[in-house]
C-alpha cells in the first residue's frame, strides 16, 4: 500500500542544486545547503541509505550546512570530485570540503568544516534510513580505535555504518542532530564509512592524506586528454563524469548514479538508471578514446566479456554493474518520489527488450579500439563474431528501439542503420586486422540491410528517414546515419532528415527525441528536449558545413551544465532546469562527441581557407 504525502513534505530541491562526489565504485549527491539526499553502497546499483532526494527528510540525509540564512558558491578543487562549499551568514564564513576517497579498497564519505572568518553556527543531521528509506537501523555508541574515541554504529541486516566525527551528533532510531560553532581557523572532521555488518570497525581514514591522495589521482587522469578545442573546460568535466561512472574494481559503466529522477515532474516516467547498458557504455568508451584514453578498453572489454559469456541470443541490453543479468523492475510504494513523481522504480524491465542497434554500437566501439592500437585477445573477438552471425539470423524483426519503446514492435530505422553499422564493423575487423569471420555472408547481409532502409525507411515525399517504417514521424536519433558511415554527410537524404529533424522536434531551442504525442512509446504524459539529442544535433550541423549552426548551438548546450559542470537526462527551456536522471552519461558523453566533431569541422575549414 503507498503512503500518502502532502507536497510540501516531498523533495523538490531543483536537480541542477546537486553535486556529485563518487569513489568510482559508488557515488553521493550534495545539495547547495549540504545535504547528501542520496547514496547506495557499496555499490552503485546496491540500495540506498540516504533516500532523501526521492522523499523526506526521514527517508534519510546527512545534513552539514549553516543554521542560519546563508549565501552558498562551491566548486571542485581542480580537476577532481573533492566539492569545496563557501557559506557565508551575517555572522562568519565557513568552507565545508566532501568527498569520497578513490581506490582505497572502503567506502567512505568524508566531510571537514573550516572557520573562515568570525563564528558560524552549523546545523547537522544525520538521519540513516536503509534499503531505500524503509529501514531503521539499530544504533549504538561503540569505542573506536584511537584513545577515548567513540562512534556510533547503525546495524540491518548486511549492512553497517560508522559515523565518525570531532563531535557526534545525538538522538535516536538513526536520527541523530547537532548544532554546534564553528570560528575562524578551527576545523572539524566527520566521516562515514560502509563495512559488512560481519566485519570489525574499520580504523579512522588521514583525511589529509586522502585529500591529496584522491585530488592526485583525479588530476593525473585528466592529465591525459588530448582535447583542445571549444569549451574545453566542460569537455573536460565531461570526461571526469564519465571516470567517475566508471566502476574502478569491475570495468562496467553506469548510465547514471540515479533512480527515478522524473522525465516529467509528477508523471509516471521514471526510471532506474544504475545499470550498466551496453549501448551507453560503448558510446562512451568512444568518447574516452577519442580523449586518449585508449587503455579505458581493458576493464570494460573483460567486463563485456564476462557479461556476454554463454550462448549469443542470451545478450542482454543491460547488465548489473558486476555483469549479472537479474535486475527485476519494482515500486517502492513507501516513498512519495521526486516532485511527488510516481511511481519510484528500482531495477528496469527494459532488461528484457529486445534492442537490435545495441551490438552496432559494441562494435563500432571495438573497431575505434582497434583502430587506436587497442589490444584485442581472441576471447573476445570470438565472442563477437558469435554475434554478428547471431544478429544474421535475426537482423530483419522488429524491437524496441533506441528508446526503449513499451509500445508496440515496430522495425524502427535507427535500429536497421546501426545492424549495417555492426556487419560494417565486423567486415573491418576481418579485412584490415586479420580477424576471422565469415565476411562474404556479413557483406551480403549488410547489403541487404542497407537495400530496405533505403527503400523502406526513407520518405521521398518529405525527403527524410522516418522513426520506423510504419510512420511519417522523425526521431532524432536519424542524425546518427553519417555518424557511422551509413551515408556521407553531404548526400541530400541526410540534409533533408537534418531539416525534418529541426522543423518537428525543436522545442525552445533544444531537440525532443521523438513526438510522444504519436503514441508510440505506450505511455502517458510527455517529455522534455533530451539532452543527447541536441549534441547530435551540432554534430550534424558539423558534419554537413553548417559551422555557424552548430556553434551557437554548443554554445548554448554548453551555458546548460550547473555551476559545477554536471548535466541530467532532459532540460526544460520554459523553466529552466534540469530533468531526469542525473549526472547522465549520455548528455556527456555526446558533449564531447559533439565537441570533438566541432573542433575537426572547425580545424578542416581553417585548413580549406588557406
Amino acid at each position: 500500500m503507498s503512503v500518502d504525502f502532502t507536497p510540501s513534505e516531498v523533495n523538490t530541491t531543483p536537480i541542477e542544486d546537486y553535486a556529485i562526489i563518487g569513489d568510482t565504485e559508488t557515488a553521493a549527491l550534495v545539495s547547495l545547503r549540504g545535504s547528501i539526499d542520496w547514496l547506495c553502497l557499496p555499490r552503485f546499483d546496491s540500495s540506498s541509505c540516504f533516500t532523501a532526494l526521492l522523499g523526506t527528510p526521514d527517508h534519510g540525509r546527512w545534513l552539514l550546512g549553516p543554521a542560519e540564512e546563508a549565501t552558498t558558491t562551491r566548486a571542485y578543487r581542480e580537476d577532481s570530485f573533492i566539492l569545496e562549499t563557501i557559506h557565508e551568514t551575517a555572522t562568519g564564513k565557513v568552507k565545508v570540503t566532501d568527498l569520497m576517497p578513490v581506490s582505497d579498497g572502503r567506502a567512505d564519505v568524508l566531510r571537514r568544516v573550516e572557520g573562515l572568518e568570525g563564528t558560524v553556527t552549523m546545523e547537522q543531521e544525520w538521519v540513516v534510513r536503509l534499503n531505500y528509506g524503509k529501514v531503521k537501523p539499530w544504533v549504538s555508541h561503540h569505542p573506536g580505535h584511537v584513545q577515548d574515541e567513540e562512534v556510533l554504529v547503525a546495524i540491518a541486516g548486511p549492512d553497517m555504518l560508522i559515523f565518525r566525527g570531532d563531535r557526534l551528533p545525538v538522538g535516536n532510531e538513526g536520527r541523530h542532530r547537532d548544532l554546534f560553532d564553528v570560528s575562524a581557523g578551527e576545523t572539524l572532521d566527520f566521516s562515514m564509512t560502509w563495512v559488512p555488518s560481519y566485519k570489525p570497525i574499520p580504523i579512522p581514514l588521514d583525511t589529509d592524506k586522502r585529500i591529496a591522495s584522491t585530488l592526485g589521482r583525479w588530476n593525473d587522469w585528466i592529465g591525459h586528454c588530448t582535447y583542445d578545442g571549444p569549451h574545453a573546460d566542460v569537455v573536460r568535466r565531461s570526461l571526469l563524469v564519465l571516470n567517475l561512472l566508471t566502476d574502478s574494481r569491475r570495468g562496467g559503466i553506469v548510465a547514471a548514479p540515479t533512480t527515478s529522477l522524473p522525465e516529467d515532474f509528477g508523471g509516471e516516467r521514471n526510471w532506474d538508471y544504475r545499470y550498466c547498458w551496453l549501448r551507453d557504455a560503448s558510446l562512451g568508451l568512444e568518447s574516452l578514446l577519442r580523449a586518449g584514453y585508449v587503455d579505458a578498453t581493458i576493464k570494460w572489454r573483460e567486463w563485456l566479456v564476462r557479461a556476454l559469456a554463454g550462448d549469443p541470443e542470451d545478450m542482454q541490453i543491460m547488465y548489473t554493474i558486476d555483469g549479472g543479468r537479474e535486475l527485476p523492475e519494482r515500486e517502492l510504494d513507501h516513498l512519495p518520489g521526486y516532485a511527488d513523481s510516481r511511481p519510484v522504480r528500482v531495477g528496469n524491465g527494459a532488461v528484457d527488450q529486445k534492442q537490435t542497434d545495441v551490438l552496432g554500437e559494441v562494435m563500432i566501439a571495438f573497431e575505434h579500439a582497434r583502430a587506436k592500437g587497442g589490444y584485442e585477445n581472441e576471447q573476445s573477438w570470438a565472442i563477437q563474431a558469435a554475434l554478428v552471425d547471431q544478429l544474421a539470423e535475426h537482423w530483419d524483426e522488429p524491437d524496441n528501439g533506441l528508446w526503449e519503446i513499451r509500445g508496440p514492435l515496430q522495425h524502427f530505422t535507427h535500429s536497421r542503420v546501426m545492424v549495417w553499422a555492426a556487419f560494417n564493423a565486423a567486415i573491418a575487423a576481418v579485412e584490415k586486422h586479420g580477424h576471422p569471420g565469415d565476411v562474404e555472408r556479413w557483406r551480403e547481409v549488410r547489403e541487404l540491410v542497407r537495400e530496405e532502409i533505403l527503400t523502406k525507411g526513407f520518405n521521398v515525399q518529405k525527403n527524410t528517414f522516418t522513426q520506423h517504417y510504419n510512420t511519417t514521424e522523425v526521431d532524432a536519433s536519424l542524425l546518427l546515419i553519417p555518424a557511422v558511415g551509413f551515408l556521407p554527410a553531404d548526400d541530400p537524404r541526410v540534409i533533408g532528415t537534418v531539416r525534418a529533424i529541426e522543423n518537428d522536434l525543436m522545442r525552445g531551442g533544444f531537440l525532443l527525441r521523438y513526438r510522444t504525442e504519436s503514441g508510440v512509446d505506450g505511455l502517458a504524459g510527455d517529455e522534455h528536449p533530451f539532452l543527447a539529442c541536441s549534441f547530435w544535433l551540432v554534430s550534424a550541423y558539423a558534419k554537413i558545413g553548417e559551422l555557424d549552426k552548430a556553434e551557437e548551438l554548443f554554445d548554448r548546450l554548453c551555458d546548460l551544465p550547473n555551476d559545477v559542470g554536471l548535466l541530467a537526462e532532459e532540460y526544460d527551456p520554459e523553466e529552466m532546469t534540469q530533468v531526469g536522471n542525473y549526472p547522465q552519461a549520455f548528455s556527456h558523453l555526446t558533449l564531447i562527441g559533439a565537441g570533438y566533431d566541432l573542433h575537426e569541422a572547425q580545424v578542416a575549414a581553417r585548413g580549406a581557407n588557406v
